[in-house]
């Protein structure tokens, strides 16, 4: 009976819109208040949750992308895109998705990565001639990229809930990203010759050097949180500090575009936006400590195994559980209720961790774009002006070359696995 009123809750409140953080909270409690156990556990169960070090990298990181953001860094990641692929069929779509790559390793989210691209780029793209429903479907796809790339937020998130190192998190997603964003650009090139598309001229190496030493203390940001976590020098905690230290000077300093009264503003925003993740956290820890205690974790694993113990299977099941979760659900709130089930489940058929967690954040990641609760399509369709519909015919073929990508991850370990055994053993 308990169990049936948190599940009752807590898809009721996911039908009438409830925030995931809020309809988790109500789920919870639901539950405990029909189970008869204290709810001193709640606070407790919550603290419990978001007590993690590793999980102070998180404010961190998301401080460091919005003064980078804000001392204008997304400009100058545009311009050298723009420099390097804008003369392609198409260049100026594929200028997003080079332009979501770069930005990725900033951010660490991918509605970051939407907003702040999408912002410049929509309306650009669209001036240019190209649909305003495929310039938002383009925005929305290769924002996914960027949590895949280092730092990534939920791959922080997987970190703290596993114990897998978030440093090898970090280098197991880079590629499994880049393949990402070189299989959206084919998609691209190949829509902008059916469709005619416009191009730009070659704007010669004089542009491309300029735009790239315009641009290269942004990249170097990257270069310095994945160095920091490979050397062994820092933590990721103390590595999201030294990026934000970085930001700071240099989009002050360096850039002068970052002003200091701007600065109560920036750091408001970050402290909001880490809180929100935080309490997701909290309240969500509650809701997986209340599904391991009713066995749900071994449920599972026994109902698909009751079905098949074939390993190729259950990484496919897997697949499209979490494809069927990511429409309806948060990409954070579905790894911390979904996430140690379903690697419990992939362990008993051999599956690695960091493997498991690659294509599981990957996953979810596409479920940002896909309706009807894709945060990013919400976000670019929006800026585009413009009701959903169109937007997500447009971007069905990015869904799909993002699905093969996911599938070749999955059932090629080497692709995640590869970069952390060659750099961290």
């Amino acid at each position: 009976m308990s169990l049936a009123i948190l599940i009752g809750i807590f898809l009721g409140g996911l039908i009438i819109g409830i925030p995931v953080a809020v309809t988790l909270g109500l789920a919870s409690l639901g539950y405990l208040l029909s189970a008869d156990i204290p709810l001193a556990v709640m606070p407790q169960k919550m603290y419990a949750g978001i007590d993690v070090f590793v999980l102070l990298c998180i404010p961190g990181f998301i401080l460091a992308g919005n003064l980078m953001n804000s001392g204008g860094i997304t400009e100058r990641i545009i311009r050298f895109a723009n420099a390097m692929v804008g003369w392609a069929r198409g260049g100026l779509a594929q200028t997003n998705i080079v332009g979501s790559m770069l930005f990725g390793g900033i951010s660490g989210t991918a509605v970051a990565d939407a907003a702040s691209i999408g912002g410049m780029m929509i309306p650009g793209m669209k001036k240019a001639g190209y649909p305003a429903d495929f310039s938002a479907a383009i925005t929305a796809a290769s924002s996914t990229v960027g949590p895949m790339i280092p730092p990534s937020v939920p791959m922080i998130i997987v970190g703290s809930l596993s114990g897998i190192s978030v440093g090898k998190m970090f280098l197991a997603g880079a590629v499994p990203g880049v393949l990402l964003g070189l299989a959206m650009m084919v998609t691209t090139y190949i829509i902008a010759r059916r469709r005619n598309f416009p191009r730009q001229e070659w704007q010669g190496f004089a542009e491309l050097g300029k735009s790239f030493f315009g641009a290269i203390w942004a990249i170097a940001m990257t270069a310095l949180i994945v160095g920091g976590l490979m050397s062994g020098i820092a933590t990721p905690t103390e590595t999201a500090i030294v990026a934000s230290v970085y930001a700071f000077m240099v989009g002050t300093f360096i850039y002068g575009e970052l002003k200091f009264n701007m600065l109560p503003k920036i750091i408001i925003d970050s402290a909001v936006s880490s809180a929100a993740i935080l309490a997701l956290i909290g309240f969500a820890n509650v809701f997986g400590w209340i599904l391991v205690s009713e066995h749900i974790p071994q449920m599972i694993t026994d109902a698909v195994m009751s079905v098949t113990d074939n390993k190729f299977l259950v990484i496919l099941l897997i697949n499209l559980l979490l494809l069927f979760v990511g429409m309806f659900m948060e990409t954070i709130a579905a790894l911390i209720i979904l996430f140690v089930p379903l690697l419990f489940l992939a362990q008993n058929v051999g599956v690695d961790p960091l493997h498991f967690a690659t294509f599981a954040v990957l996953n979810l990641m596409i479920g940002l774009t896909t309706p009807p609760v894709g945060v990013c399509l919400f976000i670019c369709a929006n800026i585009a002006k413009l009701p959903l519909t169109p937007v997500i015919k447009a971007i069905a073929p990015f869904l799909l070359t993002n699905i093969i990508v996911l599938l070749l991850v999955s059932y090629i370990p080497a692709l995640s696995m590869w970069l952390p055994e060659l750099l961290l053993g």
